[in-house]
């Protein structure tokens, strides 16, 4: 066995190389916290999940689409395979209209000796529209925007998920900051405030290291000689969409650990980001390694007590509440109470902060809801919280005016009305929202999401159905369509006559071309294998599985012969999980 021990600070970090680990406090406790890490991954991806602006699709328009997605707007046909529309984000840098060749860009970037901003987004993605209402609009960052030179790549353009593989770029939004060489600088996150957003951005701009460089020095002997300006940027680098970047995914936590260690006290707001990183992960099981509870526990009380320190990391006071308290803590105890006490009146200082945006407020007013009912997901919230909700969240309705902040505004209303249990209403703001939606897709596959809870399964299969009818842009529709396809092996794995049509329809629908089966469709579809292999462990549906499988095959023979591509086609429904 090879034993890593690190100390640092509140931390006690344990790596395991070879060998069983053994149980310390934090992992120990994962059979009470799985769900809990569940709900962390749920909430990263809803706030990651973007795609900004009124962007236009090839492919089919859904029932409620944009009409003008009909319009062929990405370039003539058979122009390069880069060339990618790099505006269409509604205002500021990403404006202009202009088709742009992401490896032209780059070029334009060495010549001008300037940064590379790529922007990556989707148009249903709820906090991509929360950036294009709010942070693309504002003024300080369209002047900054002069500095850099600004791309856009939707998700469901040509090429983009090759490109988005090319990039190590997954969830949306994903925004990377380049050097004029090429090299990565950082990635920005998306959930922090504008101001703090800007601060990252210039901090950015400034910096002629890139992100790579920098962490080597943090974790090597030249930690020492790091500025305040180069451990803000790695404390806020968004770590979430790193993607194996500068770090394998398994190696996330050791390494947050070890940047808490070496960050200095001084560089305050950087230490406690790092620091709530790294227990967040830690506790969510990312990589063998552990924390003192004890100590961890008094630095998070000691962010809680302090306003201004809990306000500079009020977007991880949010995300990762119940999972820090649930791994931190036990239930029943004395510790949680105090601790939940804290939390909750911290969480009703950010959704009271009109400094913050309606989004995020109505997010902490969630979070709340699901501090309350940590241990029993069942307990009815506090009469006066259920109230605080409903009203924010018809204020928020009623207020919200901008149809693509709406996007954000109305998704994170609606989780905070179901956090609360109250789902009818929860129900009730999506259903009004279909008709004056950017992407109504999307709130479709919240309803679906709420009737799951429900226990409804026959209401949550029509509105995954409603939404793969209406869902627009190829990558898109066979995310949504994959979706449909796996909700009906695990609600209704009997229906067999309405799961062929769904699968057929999903594969037809395939582009035989080699972009294809790159990036996030690649993962759609190595998931619907699993799906669809583990449907077929009951002898019944093995004719059903086998035909997709020969239709997928018609799929591949349709590539070029000598292409790569087609022995990922051929395999991409037959291997046992997702490759990345």
């Amino acid at each position: 066995m090879v034993l890593l021990v690190v100390t640092v600070g509140p931390f006690v970090g344990i790596n395991v190389g070879m060998g069983q680990a053994p149980r310390y406090p934090i992992l120990a406790r994962t059979s009470r916290i799985a769900g809990l890490r569940e709900h962390v991954r749920d909430r990263a991806r809803r706030r990651r999940r973007g795609g900004v602006g009124r962007h236009r699709y090839h492919g089919p328009t859904g029932e409620h689409g944009d009409q003008q997605g009909k319009q062929q707007v990405f370039g003539r046909p058979g122009e390069g395979a880069h060339h990618l529309r790099s505006p269409g984000v509604n205002g500021g840098p990403f404006s202009d209209g202009a088709n742009v060749d992401v490896d032209s860009a780059f070029a334009r970037a060495r010549s001008e000796h300037k940064p590379l901003f790529l922007y990556w987004g989707a148009s249903w993605c709820p906090p991509c529209n929360q950036v294009k209402a709010t942070l693309f609009k504002r003024l300080d960052f369209i002047e900054r925007s002069s500095q850099f030179i600004p791309v856009y790549v939707d998700g469901d353009q040509p090429n983009a998920q090759k490109l988005g593989e090319r990039f190590r770029v997954r969830g949306y939004p994903t925004m990377i900051l380049f050097a004029s060489d090429g090299a990565e600088i950082t990635r920005l996150p998306g959930e922090i405030d504008p101001q703090q957003y800007l601060q990252v951005l210039s901090l950015g701009l400034g910096t002629g290291r890139s992100a790579r460089a920098t962490l080597a020095s943090a974790l090597g002997a030249d930690a020492a000689k790091l500025t305040g300006e180069d451990w803000t940027l790695l404390a806020s680098y968004a770590w979430d969409t790193d993607e194996g970047q500068l770090v394998a995914p398994d190696r996330i936590a050791s390494t947050l650990v070890a940047l808490a260690k070496a960050c200095p006290t001084r560089y305050l707001p950087s230490s406690d980001r790092l620091a709530l990183r790294a227990i967040g992960a830690t506790a969510a099981g990312r990589g063998a390694v552990s924390v003192d509870r004890a100590r961890a526990l008094a630095h998070v009380r000691a962010v809680l007590d302090d306003a201004a320190r809990a306000r500079a990391q009020f977007d991880l006071l949010v995300q990762w509440a119940p999972v820090i308290a649930g791994a931190l803590t036990d239930p029943g105890s004395v510790e949680r109470q105090q601790l939940l006490e804290r939390w909750d009146a911290r969480l009703a200082a950010f959704a009271a902060d009109t400094g913050l945006s309606t989004a995020d407020r109505l997010d902490a007013l969630a979070t709340r809801a699901e501090l309350q009912k940590l241990g029993d997901p069942n307990a009815p919230v506090s009469p006066a919280l259920a109230e605080a909700i409903r009203t924010a969240a018809a204020q928020a309705d009623r207020d919200t005016n901008d149809r693509f902040e709406r996007q954000a505004v109305i998704s994170s209303a609606a989780e905070a009305l179901s956090a609360a249990g109250l789902e009818a209403e929860s129900d009730a703001l999506l259903k009004a929202e279909l008709s004056r939606s950017v992407s109504p897709y999307y709130q479709m596959i919240e309803l679906a999401v709420n009737a799951r809870k429900r226990g409804d399964a026959m209401a949550a299969l029509d509105w995954y159905e409603k939404a793969y009818a209406a869902a627009q842009g190829p990558a898109t529709r066979l995310q949504w369509g994959a979706r449909y396809v796996m909700a009906l092996t695990e609600l209704a794995p009997a229906q067999q006559d309405r799961l062929d049509q769904a699968v057929g329809r999903v594969i037809d629908e395939l582009d035989p071309a080699p972009e294809t089966f790159y990036g996030r469709n690649r993962i759609v579809l190595e998931k619907l294998g699993v799906a669809l292999k583990a449907w077929k462990s009951a002898p019944v549906h093995e004719a059903s599985v086998d035909r997709a499988l020969a239709r997928m095959d018609a799929v591949c023979q349709k590539l070029p012969a000598a292409a790569p591509e087609r022995a990922v086609c051929r395999d991409v429904l037959r291997r046992s999980g997702p490759s990345g």
